[in-house]
């Protein structure tokens, strides 16, 4: 087991991480898991950030095939140079808890989100831009995109930025609000289960997280 630490962006890089072992044949099969309890982190008297996050998880489970299709490509990138800006400074090694940040806020979400947003809009466009380019695919090829549900304006910006009506994105977030890692694989089984995704179709993930971190994957169902 492995437990890879990319917030929001963590299942797709899980998902590029297990598609590497399944194909040099060190893994058999692989279940990828996105989780997050952000309830154990968000501070219930800021507003500003306590709204937006909720508890969820998502599974998917990866098997090598000799029919065309599956994970057609990946892509993972990170500038840690931008930690500050969606942050728990307490916790880890370099701010254990104490009784003096118990109580001042540095063990719950910090986030600046005028800066976030625009990281967030300017990351997850490269992201989808960057999976087509390597993918030879065309935004017209692209069937459903399904991205991390943290702001319906950053959606409606990566969709705009490879020109994809909204009809073809799928959206939860009015449901379950960001569950971070779990936003992806929460929203395709729900694509999966309402019939939004069939055989053949292209599907784009694509998320970006605290960290800062940002990816995208390219499926064929």
């Amino acid at each position: 087991m492995v437990d890879i630490v990319a917030a929001c962006s963590g299942f797709i890089y899980g998902l590029e991480y297990a598609k590497a072992l399944i194909q040099t044949g060190q893994k058999e099969k692989a279940l990828v898991i996105g989780v997050e309890t952000l309830s154990k982190i968000v501070n219930w008297k800021d507003r500003n950030t306590c709204v937006l996050f909720g508890d969820g998880a998502g599974a998917a489970v990866l098997v090598p095939s000799d029919k065309p299709g599956g994970i057609l490509a990946t892509y993972t990138k990170a500038d840690g140079s931008l930690a500050h800006l969606l942050q728990v400074p307490a916790g880890g090694g370099r701010m254990p808890i104490n009784t003096d940040n118990m109580g001042n806020g540095d063990r719950y979400i910090q986030m600046q989100g005028p800066e976030v947003f625009k990281s967030a809009v300017k990351a997850m466009g490269e992201a989808a831009v960057t999976i087509l380019a390597k993918s030879g695919t065309e935004s017209d090829d692209i069937d459903l995109m399904i991205p991390h549900q943290a702001n319906i304006r950053i959606i409606e910006a990566t969709a705009k930025r490879i020109r994809l009506p909204m009809d073809r994105v799928f959206v939860n977030i009015q449901k379950y609000g960001n569950t971070s890692a779990a936003s992806v694989p929460i929203a395709l089984d729900e694509a999966v289960r309402t019939n939004r995704i069939k055989p053949g179709d292209k599907i784009m993930l694509v998320a970006f997280g605290a960290g800062f971190t940002w990816g995208s994957v390219l499926v064929e169902w």
